[in-house]
């Protein structure tokens, strides 16, 4: 496996935490573009850095996180080669990995415990892209 990414601000850091030593556990390396405490900050500007890793394939995939989920995701998505989806159940992890072939994953660290986590990442990290008629779709996503 790559060089993982990750990402946080404020409210995304001590989940992010969480995933380190998860990733660390299965022997996994990564890279944390920050945050790196519980100040205030912005979360496109861990973000931002993120997605241009993961576009050049310094990183595969990443993990990020905010309070919601929602304002990392759209800052990554505004990324040409970029598929960030917004998991805060197993069951979409598994369907954004089936189906979107998602290259980071973002999770919402004000709203899931670190046991939802762990079964969101498993799932994310244990699901193969299908292809065939999903691909014709992703295909269609960048801007031209």
């Amino acid at each position: 496996m790559k060089l993982i990414g990750l990402a946080s601000d404020h409210a995304g850091y001590e989940l992010k935490e969480y995933v380190k030593q998860w990733l660390e556990a299965k022997g996994w390396e990564y890279k944390d573009f920050g945050t790196y405490s519980t100040d205030s900050c912005d979360y496109a500007d861990y973000g931002h850095p993120l997605a241009t890793a993961v576009e050049s394939g310094e990183c595969y995939p990443g993990i990020a996180i905010c309070g919601s989920g929602e304002g990392i995701n759209m800052t990554l998505n505004k990324h040409q080669g970029i598929r960030a989806g917004l998991c805060w159940i197993p069951e979409i992890a598994h369907l954004i990995r089936q189906h979107n072939d998602a290259n980071v994953l973002v999770m919402p660290g004000r709203f899931i415990d670190t046991a939802t986590a762990a079964a969101i990442m498993e799932e994310f990290f244990n699901t193969p892209f299908e292809g065939g008629r999903h691909q014709a779709r992703i295909d269609k996503i960048p801007v031209k």
